[in-house]
């Protein structure tokens, strides 16, 4: 199993889908990083040689944040605007959506699960 940038990528799939497992590398940014480095797309990643496999290893950690790296990068950012106050922290403390998605309805995922009130009581059912 081949292991660019201490993250293992499986070796049967084409190095272009390959790369994506890395995160922070997209199918876009994988291409590009292969034309970079003059490498077919079409090689499995279990056919490339090993200073094939070292010169990708070195261009994305010396060109791009990725894995632990580009993951603490997001908390900081994250924990940042908390700290602030802007709105994008707020709606982060709150666990709603940051990005401006309605919350009437949807929102389940970062709403957690339905959580049931109980509805008010008629004039009716008080009499």
């Amino acid at each position: 199993m081949p292991r660019i940038a201490g993250c293992d990528i499986p070796p049967n799939k084409r190095v272009v889908i390959a790369l994506t497992y890395i995160y922070g590398v997209g199918k876009a940014l994988s291409q590009k990083i292969l034309k970079d480095l003059n490498i077919d797309e079409n090689l499995r990643a279990k056919d490339l040689h090993e200073d094939q496999l070292s010169m990708l290893g070195a261009f994305i950690e010396k060109n791009f944040s990725i894995e632990g790296q580009l993951r603490r990068q997001e908390m900081q950012n994250i924990v940042r605007m908390k700290s602030i106050g802007c709105y994008r922290g707020m709606r982060h403390k709150a666990g709603l959506p940051v990005r401006g998605q309605r919350t009437r309805t949807n929102a389940r995922t970062r709403k957690g699960r339905k959580k049931t009130v109980a509805g008010k009581k008629s004039v009716k059912e008080l009499g």
